[in-house]
Order: C-alpha cells, then sequence, then structure tokens
C-alpha cells in the first residue's frame, strides 16, 4: 500500500466535519480553506500539488499542479503531518451544508471521478488530478464541462456533496439519467454522455435546461441533491438589488412577513 493508512470520524448530520486520526508520522493533505482544527503536534505544510510524487521531476510536478488548475483547484495543498509519539487527530469541514462521502480507493479499483472542487482531503499518497470527458457532448455541455477530477491510489480519500446524498449501483447497461450539476462522481467503468431534453415545450418552458447526463452502469454512482451553483442561484436571485429590498421583501408577502416578525420598518 502507497498511501498512508489513516482512520476517520464523520461528525454533524447537515454541516458535517470529518476528523482523522493520525499516527506518528502519518500525513493528511487537503485542499486550501478546508482546515478546523488540530491537535498540538501536528505540523503543516504547504507543498507543490498533492504532493503523491515526490521523487519526480521539476516539469512533472509542474505538470501535475497544471492540471490540478484546470480542475478549478489551487496549485498548492496542505500535508498534515502527525510529530508526536502518540495518536493525533486533525479536523476538515464542509463548506456548506452537504455530506462528506469517504472513499476507499481500493474497493473502486484505484480511481474515483467526480466533479471539480469536490475533493476536501485524503491520505498522502492519494493523488487529485483531471480526467478528460472522452465525448465531445459531455464535454461541451456537461454542467461540469470537459474536465472533472480524478482521484487516484489506494487510500482513503474525502468528497463532498451538497444537501442529501444518493448512492446508485447500477448493473451492466443500466442507465440513470441525472441533472448534470447534481452528479458528485463516479466509478471508473461508469459510461457518462449528455443528452438532449428534447421538445421545444420542454427545452424553452421547463426550466430544467437542455441537457441532462446519462450514466450507464456497470458501477457506482453518487447523485446530491443540492449542487452548490443551485444554492448560489436561489441566493443571487432574492438578493437585494442596488441597495434596496430583495424581490420577496418588496412583496405583499414580504411585508406580512415582516409585520409577523415584528419587524415595523417598510
Amino acid at each position: 500500500m502507497q498511501a498512508h493508512e489513516i482512520d476517520y470520524h464523520i461528525y454533524g448530520e447537515e454541516m458535517q466535519y470529518v476528523e482523522i486520526e493520525l499516527d506518528p508520522q502519518e500525513i493528511v493533505i487537503a485542499e486550501a480553506g478546508s482546515f478546523m482544527m488540530m491537535d498540538n503536534g501536528i505540523q503543516m505544510e504547504t507543498i507543490f500539488g498533492d504532493g503523491s510524487n515526490q521523487q519526480s521531476g521539476l516539469f512533472d510536478k509542474l505538470l501535475s499542479a497544471g492540471k490540478r488548475v484546470l480542475t478549478g483547484a489551487s496549485l498548492f495543498m496542505t500535508a498534515y503531518s502527525n510529530q508526536n509519539h502518540g495518536k493525533s487527530k486533525v479536523s476538515f469541514a464542509a463548506p456548506y451544508p452537504g455530506k462528506i462521502i469517504p472513499l476507499d480507493l481500493r474497493q473502486y479499483d484505484g480511481k474515483f471521478i467526480c466533479q471539480k472542487s469536490s475533493f476536501l482531503c485524503a491520505a498522502k499518497g492519494v493523488s487529485i488530478s483531471l480526467e478528460f470527458s472522452k465525448k465531445l457532448g459531455a464535454g461541451f455541455f456537461g454542467g461540469e464541462g470537459f474536465i472533472m477530477q480524478k482521484i487516484e491510489g489506494d487510500g482513503l480519500a474525502f468528497v463532498h456533496s451538497g444537501g442529501t446524498l444518493a448512492k446508485k449501483e447500477l448493473a451492466a447497461g443500466e442507465v440513470l439519467k441525472v441533472d448534470t450539476g447534481c452528479i458528485v462522481g463516479f466509478t471508473k467503468d461508469i459510461d457518462y454522455d449528455i443528452e438532449f431534453i428534447g421538445g421545444i415545450k420542454n427545452s424553452i418552458f421547463g426550466g430544467e435546461g437542455l441537457f441532462f447526463a446519462t450514466l450507464r452502469g456497470p458501477g457506482t454512482v453518487y447523485v446530491q441533491s443540492l449542487p452548490f451553483s443551485r444554492l448560489a442561484d436561489r441566493i443571487i436571485a432574492t438578493a437585494p438589488r442596488n441597495g434596496g429590498n430583495s424581490r420577496e421583501e418588496g412583496s405583499i408577502l414580504g411585508g406580512l412577513g415582516r409585520m409577523i416578525d415584528g419587524d415595523n420598518s417598510f
């Protein structure tokens, strides 16, 4: 086994965090901004790329880091190593309401494909890079674009989903149709493509976009009920415009709601 063997515990229901238990000299890597807390004696170090190929040359490291940038990730990651003589713990928090998914890559033949920016943390030795879609339809019209992340190795990795999580086990030839933004990730044997919804009324007035993803088994698929892009769109749509009230606040129902809450300012 190349990756470090780490233990973990996930806390919470809607806003989760994962606590990683490290033996002496064990290391966990994480994206910037996911750190929550750690025991005294754990050392933080910023590393170039994901640190999975420390013996490689400069060009290979630059190529690996460049691939991460294409997925929307940073050139750098943070490594947390246990310098104590006993076990120590470090915790990483989910960026928005949803579920943290632990992935034992040995159960997925060493590779898992997921939407960009979903990676949270992983054992040292796991690599995080890009995955090009094999089909032009998925590349040009997919909600996640032509590039997705791939997580490779033989250790534990953690990704984050929004809202409620659904895990689907697809048999050979079985097809699942999903909103493109609701895909969290899938195993490497899943065949992924984009399909036109069809029908003028569906396309123009349906409100669900022009395309959805078709996922064909065999393999495992994770689906989220609340993509961050959908959550952000709803927040932007109800935000105050030009210093004024939001759309709801300027309506009759908005005024009634403020009266019920005891707010007399209109």
